[in-house]
C-alpha cells in the first residue's frame, strides 16, 4: 500500500518520515519522492496520527490525487535540479513521465490547473535557484554552470537570471561576495 506525504526531498525528511511510521507501529518497504510504501493496511486512526504527528515538522499527509500528482511532479523536478550531479540530457518532458508513469499532456494541465504556471516555468526557476546556489559557492564559473544546468549558452542563462532575479548572475555574485563580507567584519 502507498501513503503520500508532501515533503522536501531531503535526508532529514526522510529520516523524520521513517521515525513517524516507527511511532505508529507502521513497517515501510521505500520512502522515496514523498512516496512511502508500507507493507501493511493503514487504519483510518494510524492515519489521522500520522498526519497529525508529521505536521509538528511541516509535513503534510496527502489524500487528494491531483495534489499527490502535483508533489510528486514537484519532487521529480526539485531531485533532477538540486540533488542530482547530472541533469536528464533527454527533454524534461519525456523525463517527467517516464519518472511518474503519465502522460506529459495530463502532467502538465493538472500543474498548470493547481499551481497557476506551467511545469517549463516552475523547472526555470527552480534551475535559477541551483545556479544561485553554484554562484554562491563559487566553484564553477558561469560557462561551467550553463553546461551542467544545460543551457544553449552562457548567454540564455544569463539572460533566464535576469528575466528572474532582475539582476546580471555577474552582479548577483558581487552582491553576495560583498555581503558574507560585511557579515565577516561584524
Amino acid at each position: 500500500m502507498f501513503i503520500y506525504i508532501k515533503y522536501m526531498v531531503s535526508q532529514r525528511c526522510k529520516m523524520v518520515v521513517k521515525q513517524e511510521l516507527q511511532n505508529i507501529g507502521l513497517h515501510y518497504v521505500n520512502v522515496d519522492l514523498g512516496t512511502v510504501q508500507i507493507l501493511e493496511n493503514i487504519a483510518d486512526s494510524q492515519k489521522e496520527q500520522l498526519g497529525k504527528n508529521l505536521q509538528k515538522y511541516g509535513l503534510e499527509l496527502l489524500g487528494d490525487n491531483r495534489k499527490i500528482i502535483i508533489e510528486k511532479i514537484k519532487s521529480v523536478i526539485i531531485e533532477m535540479i538540486h540533488y542530482s550531479d547530472e541533469i536528464p540530457k533527454v527533454n524534461y518532458s519525456d523525463y517527467i513521465s517516464d519518472k511518474l508513469g503519465y502522460d506529459y499532456t495530463y502532467l502538465a494541465n493538472a500543474f498548470s490547473e493547481v499551481k497557476g504556471i506551467t511545469i517549463q516555468q516552475f523547472i526555470i526557476i527552480n534551475k535559477i535557484e541551483r545556479v544561485k546556489e553554484l554562484l554562491l559557492y563559487d566553484e564553477f564559473n558561469l560557462t561551467e554552470i550553463s553546461f551542467k544546468l544545460h543551457y544553449s549558452s552562457v548567454a540564455h542563462l544569463s539572460n533566464q537570471f535576469k528575466k528572474i532575479t532582475g539582476l546580471t548572475p555577474s552582479y548577483f555574485r558581487k552582491l553576495k561576495k560583498k555581503r558574507f563580507i560585511n557579515l565577516e567584519d561584524l
